[in-house]
């Protein structure tokens, strides 16, 4: 069969382009094929056991929903937040974008609830607080969705993804695009041909180095995107609690006195958990996650601190970069995440078990390794992390304490970032990208819109 459209990707943004697209006409025949699994069968033994048992490929970054449905499930609904759509189709456009998408996931149930809009008065007390210690206090409004309630929602949209007549293809990996002798796209092969005139690789993050791969072996015109490496923080919750009553997601932007790199605070997780996911099958990196319940919060929570840097020529390999500072962590702990105590990251100290559980946080990733992250991160980047924290303890209290939790590595891999029109075209005709691993957003929300921005284009078409 030929395909009106293949969608490459069942993430966020390729969903949104299915979901688009169907709704302007029904009669298309679409194509979503996914490297990993659907989402009833996207079961992570580790949730339950404790013990990563290596599935292939990875339950938690791949599949319908992409890592949107493992994640803490954030919706951020503003345009400051989650990615470059604004230079796209402009800071008017994607708001009102993002105020439709909202409406959709409200109506596959997601809470009516928004963080970040009522109390202005303790925002403004923040950002006192912020501004006396050089830190930009950066609104956004957010809507929970939760870990559990997120995958709920998505299992839905799956559901009906499939009775409005997409086709799907799960745990089929793309191999390559097929091009026609004129250098148009005329499909892809996966465990076999599949044809269609257009073609939207919507990849994630997981996806991103294959993506980069295809980008070169094609001469798909490319640009060296940012490097975003850091740490997961965790604490108690008794001392993000005024950031976390206020905001439920505070984003936080100083750029450091020794250097001047931006640092960023990122995917904060109130009574969160600590969480590993795998790349390629067996790379570990660190991130974070909240279910919705109640019941199911733990007394601590967690956010990314994330060193920006922008590398300038010859250097053209920022996931390859990013990649081997997470494989100098995965060497020293055994394929898992490293866990260090403040208190011994500052004075140059290997935290051991013992440290690990003499203070009042008990981690939650249980099978971290203590170690020392010293023996990972260049030292430009301990420096911004350390200053960073130091900052921030003049907002939130005992976050500079001692027994404060860093977990490494986090990197975030959408460096590779695609060149595009304003209809996110590449330089191969019928060839779309959008969504994380090409480098346009960074979340769910933005890689949403940019779904229904491609949607729309496409049936223009």
């Amino acid at each position: 069969m030929k395909y009106d459209l293949i969608i490459v990707g069942a993430g966020p943004c390729g969903i949104f382009t299915a979901l688009e697209m169907k709704k302007l006409n029904p009669k298309e025949k679409i194509l979503l094929i996914e490297k990993g699994n659907s989402i009833e069968k996207r079961i992570c033994p580790k949730r339950k056991t404790g013990v990563c048992v290596n599935c292939t490929p990875c339950n938690i970054t791949t599949g319908f929903a992409g890592a949107g449905a493992y994640s803490d499930g954030k919706l951020s609904l503003s345009p400051n937040v989650g990615g470059n759509l604004p230079e796209y189709i402009g800071y008017e456009k994607t708001m009102e974008l993002i105020n439709y998408v909202d409406s959709i996931y409200l109506n596959f149930g997601a809470d009516k609830k928004i963080y970040g809009i009522n109390t202005k008065h303790k925002i403004d007390k923040i950002r006192k607080k912020a501004i006396i210690s050089n830190l930009k206090l950066v609104e956004c409004p957010i809507r929970h969705m939760g870990t559990e309630e997120g995958y709920n929602i998505y299992l839905k949209i799956e559901k009906y993804l499939r009775e409005i007549g997409v086709d799907f293809s799960f745990r089929n990996p793309v191999k390559d695009i097929i091009l026609d002798d004129s250098g148009k796209v005329k499909g892809i092969i996966a465990d076999k041909e599949y044809f269609s005139d257009l073609v939207v690789i919507s990849v994630g993050r997981e996806g991103s180095d294959w993506l980069k791969n295809l980008c070169s072996k094609h001469n798909i015109e490319t640009e060296t995107g940012d490097v975003d490496i850091g740490v997961r923080v965790e604490t108690r919750n008794e001392i993000m609690e005024e950031l976390n009553d206020a905001m439920y997601e505070s984003k936080l932007i100083y750029y450091t006195p020794t250097f001047d790199d931006k640092v960023r605070t990122f995917c904060t997780n109130p009574g969160g958990e600590v969480a590993t996911e795998y790349y390629d099958g067996n790379l570990a990196v660190v991130n974070g996650h909240s279910y919705k319940s109640e019941s199911l919060k733990t007394e601590n929570t967690n956010f990314a601190l994330l060193v920006t840097k922008h590398f300038t020529k010859p250097f053209n390999s920022p996931i390859e970069y990013g990649m081997h500072i997470a494989k100098l962590g995965n060497m020293l702990s055994g394929n898992k995440i490293l866990v260090q105590r403040y208190g011994d990251f500052k004075r140059g100290r290997r935290t051991t078990e013992e440290k690990l559980y003499r203070n009042n946080i008990i981690p939650t990733l249980k099978d971290a390794v203590p170690g020392d992250l010293s023996l990972v991160l260049p030292y430009r980047l301990m420096k911004d992390i350390d200053e960073m924290l130091a900052a921030l303890d003049n907002v939130s209290p005992g976050i500079a304490s001692d027994e404060t939790l860093l977990y490494g590595v986090e990197v975030k891999f959408y460096s590779n970032k695609v060149k595009t029109n304003k209809k996110f075209e590449t330089n191969i005709k019928g060839l779309y990208v959008g969504g994380d691993g090409a480098g346009i957003t960074r979340g769910l929300m933005q890689a949403s819109v940019n779904g229904v921005v491609l949607g729309r284009e496409l049936f223009e078409i």
